[in-house]
């Protein structure tokens, strides 16, 4: 008995002592790892009141937002890091609502288990608990600016900074730990006797895809901060990174993923080192000297074109090695491998190569730039609108071997010489794209009013006629096909009148492998296996998008025939 009594108090102890090192951890990840708050000389700042100038035109002093009849929304920021960060929230205060509202939606879609959901928060923090060491103080100030005007709404995640600091590393955490389709960019530039006037020429597709709804608000960010160099960015509301940028000495940044190790934690979000490239560098050298000095946790390359250098060049990062490669042609093509000699061995970017779309959609924008002997910047978007397989062949709407696969957050065109760039107004890279000239806009924007316009109409690339084609509408329409198949699978429920379905989803997509393999995956889940291996060898004798895919629908097959 008293040997019973003994091990119960032992029992008892060792359970306490269980429950105390958890609740220990519990308050270390919640508060313990919580970032510092930066400490601002002045934050007067956060007295300004903004204005409504008109209807979607709102106004801080020389601070502007407002949003064009195509959709884009303009932002005109100055000032110092703090005081950008706060006119920044002020002026975008609902577009950081809908934004982070659109951001968590997503989420909740791919991880609908809401406890799931918060231990995912619980492990982003540990990840992330070393990001700020990795973020420099002015784009902590002006993160934290903004983060006063967060929506309260989403408190419940984590404190504002906490949050807006950690969504700068969302691109680089599910590219490193997942290998989620988000990140599949194509890059091109040419420049002497590649183009029509000898300009440099430079396009870019950021297939960075969040859902529609995250796409819906682009922001064509032009900042004149009081340190560094006048720029403009592609963006979204809570985002002071870079994807695609040009400054005011025609130096433009953009960034292509590529095949990663799983890291053990976060350092420099690459869309920071970006921007600090594009507020702080003036040509090729300069870039590649920042880019050297920052730690990445994910394997990127950054095109870097540069009026000074009348040239472009990569800048191919991994966590380990930063390596400079300059072409020697006049032109540069980038998918999503690396190219230089060093990387050449290198097991992730030789798997990379071989397995995924990358090198096929290198290959095309090589095809079609063969095409276009002296490229201009219409040229350059109906290269990035181009929906086709190598050879012209069609393999379907939505493919990731084509450059367009109808998921692009923006597409962007930059004559750095001139100092011009075009972006896409939505959707994805089909609508207008609209042209902007720095000098103009940084000479306007502080005093405009709702009646003038900061881009030149007069250049402006007119929307695809895709948009207007039945090949649209059967896309959209297969869209809703795909989610309704998927919605069956997951509820287990029967699709009504599933023959006549499965037709019209084929006749909506018919040469996208996807169509086949969606229908094959229900079938299956109707036990009717003969139906589904019809459609997953159908799909087999489709363009699949990369070798795990094929592997996956082969692995199927074999269990259906066993």
């Amino acid at each position: 008995m008293k040997l019973m009594r003994k091990l119960l108090k032992v029992s008892g102890y060792t359970l306490l002592a269980i429950a105390l090192l958890f609740s220990c951890l519990f308050v270390w990840i919640v508060w313990g790892l919580a970032p510092a708050l930066p400490q601002p000389a002045d934050k007067s700042s956060l007295q300004l009141e903004r204005e409504k100038a008109g209807e979607n035109f709102y106004r801080i002093g020389n601070n502007m937002l407002r949003k064009t009849r195509n959709g884009l929304w303009e932002a005109y920021i100055e000032g110092d890091a703090f005081e950008r960060g706060v006119i920044t929230g002020k002026l975008e205060r609902e577009l950081l609502y809908t934004q982070e509202l659109a951001f968590v939606e997503q989420i909740h879609s791919l991880v609908p288990n809401n406890t799931y959901l918060k231990f995912l928060g619980y492990f982003t923090r540990v990840f992330n608990r070393n990001l700020s060491e990795h973020v420099t103080e002015e784009n902590k100030l002006e993160i934290y600016g903004e983060s006063f005007s967060a929506p309260k709404a989403f408190d419940y995640i984590s404190p504002a900074y906490d949050r807006m600091l950690n969504y700068h590393a969302a691109h680089d955490i599910g590219h490193a730990l997942q290998s989620l389709a988000l990140v599949g960019c194509s890059s091109f530039a040419a420049w002497d006797g590649h183009t029509a006037d000898s300009s440099m020429i430079i396009g870019r597709n950021l297939d960075f895809y969040l859902g529609d709804k995250f796409a819906e608000d682009k922001i064509v960010y032009f900042c004149n901060p009081k340190q560094g160099h006048k720029f403009a960015m592609i963006t979204w509301a809570g985002f002071m990174g870079c994807v695609s940028g040009m400054n005011e000495k025609g130096l433009t940044v953009t960034i292509n993923a590529a095949k990663s190790d799983v890291p053990s934690g976060a350092t420099t979000p690459i869309s920071l080192l970006a921007r600090e490239i594009l507020q702080y560098a003036g040509n090729i050298q300069e870039a590649f000297s920042i880019a050297s000095k920052r730690k990445t946790f994910v394997c990127e390359t950054l095109m870097i074109g540069s009026a000074a250098d009348h040239k472009t060049a990569l800048i191919e990062k991994s966590i380990s090695k930063t390596v400079l490669l300059h072409p020697d042609t006049n032109y540069i093509l980038c998918t999503n491998h690396y190219q230089s000699k060093t990387f050449s061995t290198d097991k992730n970017n030789l798997e990379n190569i071989r397995s995924s779309a990358s090198m096929y959609r290198f290959n095309r924008l090589e095809e079609l730039l063969s095409r276009y002997p002296k490229l201009d910047y219409k040229a350059a978007a109906e290269i990035l609108r181009d929906q086709r397989g190598l050879n012209d062949r069609n393999i379907g709407m939505g493919n990731e071997k084509a450059l367009n696969q109808l998921i692009s957050h923006h597409g962007i065109v930059f004559q750095p010489e001139k100092l011009r760039f075009w972006v896409s107004a939505n959707p994805y890279q089909l609508g207008e794209f609209v042209c902007y000239d720095l000098n103009k806009v940084f000479a306007e924007a502080p005093s405009m009013n709702g009646n003038a316009m900061l881009n030149d109409t007069a250049l402006t690339v007119a929307a695809d006629t895709f948009l207007y084609s039945n090949q649209w509408n059967n896309f959209l329409k297969w869209r809703e096909y795909k989610q309704q198949v998927k919605d069956a699978i997951k509820q287990k429920k029967a699709i009504t009148d599933e023959e006549i379905f499965a037709k019209l989803m084929t006749s909506a997509n018919p040469e996208f492998w996807e169509t086949y393999y969606w229908l094959g995956e229900y079938f299956h889940s109707r036990n009717q296996p003969e139906r589904a291996k019809q459609y997953f060898e159908t799909a087999l004798s489709k363009e699949i998008n990369d070798f795990k895919e094929v592997e996956a629908i082969r692995k199927q097959l074999k269990k259906l025939n066993n």
